[in-house]
């Protein structure tokens, strides 16, 4: 009972003191701005005449600095070329390293290559994915070339167009040579024997 009756008594005395600051805060009042700026001009020194009036204030951490206004009308230097790249991971040489090189072209960049201007030509069209593993010939006419991709298994003979989209141009006993059906990207495909 005395441990329930010592907390009892620390509440008591936290609440009271709680209430004490609670009470504080509400009677308090803060001056507003005007009665601020009131009470500052009734401090200074009115005795003194216009001479000290006019005298500029001292300066202190809690005041603006004066602006130069004549000064803002300047023209400012252009800041100079210090050669540092900020995309490259190097430190900047140093200003008597820098002096240091000379002869021609010394501290320039390397000469680039240069384009020519000239309109550039369309990317041609995609290599043929067509293997040639095999060939085949129908009894004494003609001779087929066995064609293989990622979907499926073609044959086809010169002149034939093979899954829409190749002409095959030639067929010999070691290669062939396709092309797409508009006559670009022509190739040649040698035997490859069913390998990949």
């Amino acid at each position: 009972m005395d441990v329930n009756r010592r907390q009892l008594v620390l509440l008591g005395a936290i609440l009271v003191v709680l209430a004490a600051v609670l009470v504080w805060q509400s009677t308090r009042r803060e001056a507003t701005p005007e009665e601020f700026s009131a009470a500052m001009s009734q401090t200074a020194p009115e005795a003194a005449g216009p001479a000290a009036q006019a005298r500029p204030r001292p300066t202190g951490p809690d005041q603006i600095p004066a602006v130069n206004l004549a000064g803002l009308g300047r023209a400012q230097p252009e800041p100079a070329d210090t050669g540092r790249d900020p995309f490259r991971f190097e430190s900047a040489p140093a200003a008597g390293q820098r002096g240091a090189i000379t002869g021609p072209g010394a501290g320039a960049p390397p000469p680039q290559a240069v384009m020519p201007a000239g309109p550039q030509e369309p990317p041609g069209p995609p290599p043929v994915p067509l293997k040639f593993i095999g060939f085949a010939r129908q009894g004494q006419g003609r001779l087929y070339a066995v064609l293989r991709d990622e979907r499926g298994v073609y044959y086809g003979a010169v002149g034939d167009v093979v899954e829409g989209r190749y002409r095959i141009l030639r067929v010999a006993a070691d290669a062939i040579e396709v092309a797409y059906v508009d006559g670009r990207g022509r190739t040649t495909i040698p035997l490859s024997g069913g390998r990949p």
